[in-house]
């Protein structure tokens, strides 16, 4: 029976030296050194000697248990060694990584460029409602009942006088409605149209109108205003032209058109929003005297602003939240 003691420490020892890591040492302990381990369960035998024979088998299994436990030990504190020289060293001294929190995306961000421009030409903002009625995007603004414009394949109407708006322009309603000259203001918003998505036009995209009413106002007001706000935010070598043209609520009317220069140096022009003053009639329609008061207005699409700016040649990018070409901006 000695033997089988001898045996059971030579076969502890040899499993040890297979140990490669803490899983099998662990496996290894719980097989010879737990409660039920094969070497504790060897103590508990030494009752079954012969008389003459259990001091033997005592100092054996003892012996046995502490030979496979100074092992199982230096291999425990050889694993632990090996495992914290292998960890990844921090160098506490190092400045810490900032958490990116994200920023305003390039939309957001070009339209306070352009809120900051316009406030520092004495302008206040004004916000009005995405959900319109015919009165305040058509009629008001002195759009016919026959006119192209009011063609529900045009438009995204809810119900037969309620639709989402399709230009800022309703905005300059509300205002002259509940508001005396002198008028000064901007309103930037979304709009809808469900036109062809395409490099350059959106079903949903933003405008930025602006409205100024007062005694005296004229035209070469406006294109001063417009000539500034240009030259501030595109740079003072920047080229922009009107073109006439025609809106119901604005005469005389006129399109705003940017220099455009791509990569290979080709030049062309590029629609950047349309401009005129307040038509008579929109004035009648809010029940401001057109004999005393004259204005003028202008809308940019905010969209193609940014695309001018940044050089951005599809608009669609500007929606796809792909986060490569948003953290440019």
């Amino acid at each position: 029976m000695l033997d089988q003691f001898e045996k059971i420490g030579e076969d502890a020892l040899a499993a040890l030296k297979k140990v490669t890591d803490s899983t099998a040492l662990e496996e290894f302990r719980i097989k010879y050194l737990s409660r039920k381990g094969i070497v504790t369960l060897m103590l508990s035998e030494i009752g079954r000697f012969p008389a003459e024979l259990k001091p033997a088998a005592g100092q054996l299994a003892n012996k046995v248990k502490k030979e496979v436990t100074e092992v199982f030990e230096q291999m425990k504190n050889s694993l632990s060694q090996s495992k914290e020289q292998t960890k990844e060293f921090i160098d506490v001294t190092l400045p810490g990584i900032g958490a990116n929190i994200g920023k305003p995306h390039v939309i957001t961000q070009t339209t306070n460029e352009l809120l900051e421009i316009f406030g520092r030409m004495g302008f206040a903002v004004v916000y009005g409602p995405e959900v319109e009625d015919e009165w305040h995007n058509f009629v008001a603004l002195n759009i016919p009942q026959e006119h192209p414009a009011r063609d529900p394949l045009d438009n995204f109407y809810i119900d037969d006088n309620t639709l989402l708006r399709s230009q800022t322009s309703t905005i300059q309603i509300r205002v002259m409605e509940h508001t005396k000259p002198p008028i000064r203001v901007v309103a930037p918003g979304r709009v809808y149209r469900p036109d062809t998505v395409d490099a350059t036009h959106m079903f949903m995209f933003h405008q930025l109108e602006a409205l100024v009413v007062d005694e005296g106002v004229t035209m070469v007001d406006m294109k001063t205003t417009i000539d500034q706000f240009i030259r501030t935010f595109f740079g003072a070598d920047t080229k922009w032209r009107f073109r006439p043209s025609f809106f119901p609520f604005t005469e005389p009317s006129a399109e705003i058109d940017l220099l455009w220069i791509d990569k290979t140096g080709k030049e062309s022009w590029i629609e950047m929003g349309g401009c005129g003053m307040v038509d008579p009639n929109v004035f009648d329609a809010v029940g401001i005297d057109s004999e005393k008061y004259t204005g003028w207005a202008f809308g940019f699409g905010i969209e193609r602003l940014a695309m001018r700016k940044y050089g951005i040649t599809d608009i669609r990018l500007l929606f796809e939240n792909d986060l490569r070409f948003l953290s440019q901006f």
